[in-house]
């Protein structure tokens, strides 16, 4: 029984090393916009582009994946007008 709080001790290191990597891994999607035939990276950089989008245009703020197809082609014709 002594080696269980051992092999517990190594889990909890293992999953603090581990846990950041899968954690930053989900923290980027890929989006294909299909009019314009390319990916685009959905990470910190496009969250503010998006932000910055629904003020210039004076809508409401939602997120992203739960706009309709309409209101995401607007924004990917916005976004590629104002390319970093």
């Amino acid at each position: 029984m002594r080696t269980f709080p051992g092999v517990s001790r190594a889990v909890v290191v293992a999953a603090a090393l581990v846990l950041p990597a899968v954690i930053s891994g989900c923290a980027t999607h890929r989006y294909y916009d299909p009019e314009y035939r390319d990916y685009h990276r959905w990470n910190r950089t496009e969250i503010v582009f998006y932000n910055r989008w629904e003020v210039d245009t004076r809508r409401p703020h939602v997120d992203f994946f739960q706009r309709n197809d309409d209101e995401k082609r607007a924004y990917w014709h916005w976004r590629h007008d104002h390319k970093s």
